[in-house]
């Protein structure tokens, strides 16, 4: 099969290199890709939100099928593109409907969803710029910290946790009144605290059935101790240690069956993957939020451990047969450490070269933000590199991957160094 990937991120090198161990990927399209992705793959300079480019790429390529790694085509659409194009519409899109996707695309819906199929959740409402007022006074109901969320797609950064009742008053106004993060928060969703520490659970859904993928735990702030400014992921660690038998059994039955029973229920059509944010309070688990793709980094952790056939799982959710398929876990611990530009996540520069990739040994760099410049590995962006080992515990591959990124060196280079100090 030719395979076309739309992405350019650590993820989607992980999906490119999972993609590449099956027997039925022929030819990979990465677009627009990154460094990483070049090495093993054919990267096509297009934007996996210019339709029409990719169709005229997958019509001239012969493309037998399309994963979409991040969530933006996905909440504009591509799933239905495909579905209406006559000439398209045989050809199996791994990735929700636009409705489907609404599940990330807006926290709004993704709370109705939940509360409508008595998914656990925290207490929640929400506001506009003509009810910044009412939101304010809601604010008053509810203890500290308080959690405001941008209802639509802020990369990561819509969501706000203040201790102070005027502050986050004032940062309501701020959100809704002076757009803070543009369009994203013309809509805020105001929600209860929970306490309690955080995991991610990933399935993989036809739309009827679906195998529940190994769990991840990734750190979002960018210092150590997880304190800072939030970011797209730090760092990742598979499995959870405290994810036990009798927790994921919690998980399964009262969030991921009842989150695709849902799906099936309000006829919203979905093949792809559900990443579902969890939080641990006490030992019941909550729902967080949804995610319409794969996380990053936990991406770079939970590939490396799936042993099964990726292309044979996703062949399955094209055609509806995923309760057919067999899924294999490597039983080792998976972690990534993210290598990132100096001033992430706020302005960093671009363009410097990096060495020492051909040193590493025993661990897989993952590339998220690089670029090739005359034949020069460089950086494109914030988060840079991924550093994923295997150990028999999670520390003895954390340790791994500190071990090479001691080779690795780029101007300003940053990366955490206590990633699983809270496990």
């Amino acid at each position: 099969m030719t395979i076309l990937l739309l992405g350019s991120g650590g993820r989607e090198h992980a999906l490119a290199w999972k993609m590449l161990q099956s027997e039925h990927c022929s030819k990979l399209l990465v677009a627009p890709g990154n460094a990483g992705t070049a090495a093993i793959a054919e990267n096509v300079n297009i934007n996996p939100n210019d339709f029409e480019a990719v169709k005229n790429l997958v019509l001239t390529e012969k493309v037998d099928m399309v994963v979409v790694g991040p969530e933006d085509p996905l909440v504009k659409g591509i799933f239905d593109y495909f579905q209406q194009d006559v000439v398209l519409k045989d050809i199996p899109v791994i990735g929700p409907s636009k409705i489907g996707a609404q599940l990330e695309g807006s926290k709004e819906f993704a709370k109705e969803f939940l509360v409508k199929h008595n998914i656990p959740t925290a207490a929640y409402d929400s506001f506009t710029k003509d009810t910044v007022e009412a939101g304010c006074q809601f604010l008053t109901t509810l203890q500290p910290p308080y959690v405001l969320k941008a209802d639509g797609l802020a990369a990561g950064k819509g969501v706000l946790i203040i201790q102070d009742l005027a502050e986050a008053q004032a940062e309501l106004r701020n959100m809704l009144v002076n757009e803070k993060f543009g369009s994203a928060s013309a809509k805020v969703v105001i929600e209860e605290f929970l306490d309690g520490i955080e995991l991610s659970c990933f399935v993989l859904t036809d739309g009827k059935n679906y195998k529940i993928l190994p769990t991840a735990k990734d750190y979002k702030r960018i210092g150590e101790g997880d304190t800072g400014l939030n970011t797209g992921g730090m760092g990742a660690v598979s499995p959870v240690p405290f994810a036990d038998a009798v927790l994921m059994e919690k998980i399964e039955s009262r969030i991921v069956k009842p989150t695709i029973d849902g799906l099936q229920k309000d006829g919203i059509p979905y093949k792809g993957f559900v990443f579902i944010g969890l939080i641990k309070v006490g030992n019941e688990p909550f729902v967080i939020e949804y995610n319409v793709r794969m996380g990053d980094p936990e991406t770079e952790v939970v590939m490396p451990r799936l042993k099964s056939d990726l292309v044979s799982l996703f062949k399955a959710v094209a055609t509806q047969t995923l309760d057919q398929e067999e899924l294999e876990i490597d039983p080792r611990s998976a972690t990534t450490i993210m290598v990132v530009s100096g001033g992430y996540p706020e302005d960093y520069e671009k363009g410097k070269a990096i060495s020492g990739l051909e040193q590493v040994d025993g661990s897989i760099v993952f590339h998220a933000g690089t670029t090739l410049q005359n034949d020069q590995v460089v950086t494109n962006g914030g988060r840079v590199l991924a550093v994923t080992s295997y150990g028999d515990t999670f520390q003895e591959a954390i340790k791994k991957s500190y071990q090479n990124i001691d080779k690795l060196n780029f101007d300003k280079m940053y990366f955490r160094k206590d990633i699983g100090f809270d496990l």
